[in-house]
């Protein structure tokens, strides 16, 4: 009988022994889980939130410790592009698509970074290795930009309309696409497109700003109805007024300068400069 109990006894401190060895185990396996969590958790912080310099200093030490890690590599390439040093990201990007685990999408970005640099024609080659099913938002903008670059004109409409459709915010390609018609002189389609560009990011100055220019170049000299601060209001003015001198509309150029310098609640030096100049010229004139 004492046999059995010792058995026994000796039986539960197996068991016991191996129920904490599993427990240790599973918290050892807990443990990894959450510190890829933890470790995932940061590397977006840094993407989207930290300082750029900081984020290139934690990818960049990251890295060191782990080179063969595409996400790394990844976050160390788009941190670069935030911090503006895009020919780092250019040399980034390629160290991305080179890895065995890179995506049409990274292809994209690495396209992205060669526009940065001024480098068409390898953001053309790499854009044409991707497939065509993969149609996203960021692919076709960057397709209408390499188009316009290109003055393939059907084209960039084309891909410009696109894009627009495969996004909720449309502002920033509306606004392109709009200054894509500017250059070429199609001034009444450029000023709908940067309307509708305002119309969807009421807060778009450069879109605002593009707006009064397609307005002035078609002899338009009164600001749109669009929701603007008194500091804009200032600047868009003064942009219409650049914009009547420019066609030859001196006197109405000069009030539209001096009504830009009276709005802005500060003193607006570039206005004052430029109204300055055209007085000296009429008077030696």
């Amino acid at each position: 009988m004492r046999n059995i109990r010792v058995i026994m006894l000796a039986m539960a401190g197996t068991l016991a022994l191996s129920a904490c060895e599993e427990n240790v185990g599973d918290v050892r396996r807990a443990d990894t889980t959450v510190n890829a969590i933890d470790e995932s958790g940061l590397s977006d912080i840094m993407l989207n939130a930290a300082d750029p310099n900081e984020a290139i200093a934690y990818f960049t030490r990251s890295l060191n410790e782990d080179p063969e890690r595409i996400d790394l590599q990844r976050g160390l390439a788009k941190s670069l592009i935030r911090g503006g040093h895009n020919d780092a990201a250019v040399t980034a990007w390629k160290a991305v698509i080179a890895h065995s685990e890179s995506t049409a999408d990274d292809r994209i970005d690495y396209a992205d970074a060669l526009i940065r640099t001024g480098d068409w024609d390898a953001a053309e080659a790499q854009l044409d290795s991707v497939p065509p099913t993969h149609e996203t938002y960021k692919r076709y903008r960057l397709e209408a930009m390499v188009a316009d670059s290109n003055e393939e004109w059907d084209k960039s409409d084309s891909f410009y309309e696109t894009a627009a459709g495969l996004t909720t915010r449309p502002a920033s390609v509306l606004n392109n696409w709009g200054y894509s018609k500017l250059t070429r002189g199609e001034f009444g389609d450029a000023e709908r497109l940067f309307s509708q560009a305002v119309t969807y990011d009421p807060k778009m100055f450069t879109a605002k700003n593009n707006l009064v220019l397609a307005r002035g170049a078609q002899g338009k000299y009164d600001l749109p109805v669009m929701e603007m601060t008194q500091t804009e209001r200032a600047e868009l003015l003064y942009t219409l007024g650049l914009a009547a001198v420019k066609a030859g509309d001196i006197a109405i150029g000069t009030g539209l300068i001096k009504e830009a310098i009276d709005t802005h609640p500060q003193h607006f030096e570039a206005a004052v400069r430029s109204l300055r100049a055209l007085e000296a010229n009429v008077s030696n004139g």
